[in-house]
């Protein structure tokens, strides 16, 4: 039997997607909740990641440890985390105990307790994350160049600030959770091997009378990118770029992405061999396509030492650019076997379908199929990478730096 994907959307706007995959026992769900860090008022930067860890201290009729050993009980493997736009929250089990799974989680969402003497701790353990920033700069430097290549609010950390989350009372996180938590923009997927029919039933039944809210203004602002240099007396500077590419809704997705899997998908791409093994300049280099709804960005980094961090970046941006000239057919082989690779495991993954479907709904409003997928890696050419680059070559680049001296951008 092909591929089974559901979609049904409740009156009060929550959209629930289901894959169907009898050939496995699990099933995974994931909730895309529109209350990521964008949303994160003036003065209260971290208040999302605060909440996220403070709404599952406890929910419904059931205390923190109640909770706790109400989803251990069910083998639950869970995590929340806060991303720009959407908080997430996901959780893998046995098939047969999603409908138990579900129902905490309705409680989760919907009646936290939010309790007042769990905000101290919870602010402690917010705050040694951001103090950690300072002994890992790789991150750091990738934080540091999103805040200032991306216009507000697409730049905030989900971190926020010591200053913001020190000052957070309980009563602004209880503000927070209800201001942002509604079915309206909230996705749940489940895959894995439901009868969608039950789960359907189940979650009308469970989050069909929850009241929609007002949809937030996170228009981004008109702002041009800054670069910058972070300084730090170390043995080693970090180096981190962006530049404009194109989101996923894009005719050219597959063309970028192809792109930069020349560059970086694996040992044999050309930043590996040409910076690191056939130059010796640095132990970390490579580049990443990253997309938002309505803007795509390549974004990268190289991790060298002082001495050779002007030549690493020289090497790196002479290669981004040169990729305009001319790839190879192994080259795209190569890139294609890398991304069919991608989709067959994710394919066997109950988690990863149920992520990449609630992914597809958020930025196309559809899921797209395997056969959508294979059918746009297999019509990849090397010509259409150099078509595709000549629409959107490497230009304003943003450059931040983390390490003894700033860097020049070679021209």
């Amino acid at each position: 039997m092909g591929q089974q994907v559901f979609q049904h959307t409740l009156s009060n706007g929550l959209v629930l997607l289901a894959e169907r995959m009898e050939h496995v026992r699990s099933a995974a769900i994931n909730f895309l909740v529109p209350a990521g860090c964008a949303n994160d008022p003036d003065g209260q930067f971290g208040v999302g990641s605060v909440l996220a860890d403070l709404i599952t201290r406890g929910a419904g009729d059931r205390d923190s440890r109640e909770l706790s050993l109400a989803l251990d009980g069910l083998g639950v493997d869970r995590d929340e985390s806060v991303g720009v736009y959407n908080m997430r929250f996901w959780g893998s089990t046995l098939a047969r105990n999603v409908p138990a799974a579900l129902t905490i989680y309705a409680d989760v969402l919907r009646r936290p307790h939010l309790p007042a003497d769990e905000l101290e701790p919870v602010q402690s353990l917010a705050v040694q994350d951001i103090e950690a920033l300072e002994d890992a700069p790789q991150a750091k430097v990738m934080l540091e160049l999103r805040k200032r290549y991306y216009p507000p609010p697409l730049n905030k950390d989900r971190r926020g600030t010591i200053e913001d989350v020190e000052a957070l009372t309980i009563g602004a996180v209880k503000v927070h959770h209800a201001r942002l938590f509604r079915p309206n923009g909230t996705i749940l997927s489940v895959a894995g091997n439901v009868e969608w029919e039950r789960l359907k039933a189940q979650v009308e039944e469970l989050f069909g009378d929850w009241k929609p809210g007002a949809d937030p203004d996170l228009a981004p602002t008109e702002r041009t990118p800054e670069s910058g240099h972070i300084p730090k007396e170390t043995a080693q500077t970090h180096i981190a770029i962006a530049y404009p590419s194109v989101p996923v809704t894009h005719p050219d997705y597959y063309a970028a992405r192809a792109a930069d899997g020349v560059l970086s998908g694996g040992m044999s791409a050309r930043l590996f061999t040409e910076v690191r093994e056939k130059r010796g300049l640095c132990y970390s280099v490579g580049v990443r396509h990253e997309t938002f709804k309505d803007r795509g960005t390549i974004i990268g980094y190289a991790g060298t030492g002082a001495d050779r961090a002007q030549q690493t970046l020289d090497v790196t941006m002479a290669e981004l650019r040169k990729l305009k000239d001319g790839v190879s057919d192994d080259e795209i082989l190569r890139v294609k076997a890398g991304l069919k690779s991608s989709l067959i495991m994710q394919e066997e993954s109950t988690s990863s379908r149920a992520g990449s479907i609630a992914s597809d709904w958020y930025h196309l409003g559809r899921v797209r199929s395997f056969d959508e997928v294979q059918a746009a890696i297999d019509g990849l050419t090397a010509g259409m990478v150099v078509d595709h680059l000549a629409r959107f070559p490497v230009r304003g680049t943003t450059l931040v730096t983390i390490g003894p001296a700033p860097l020049t951008m070679p021209e």
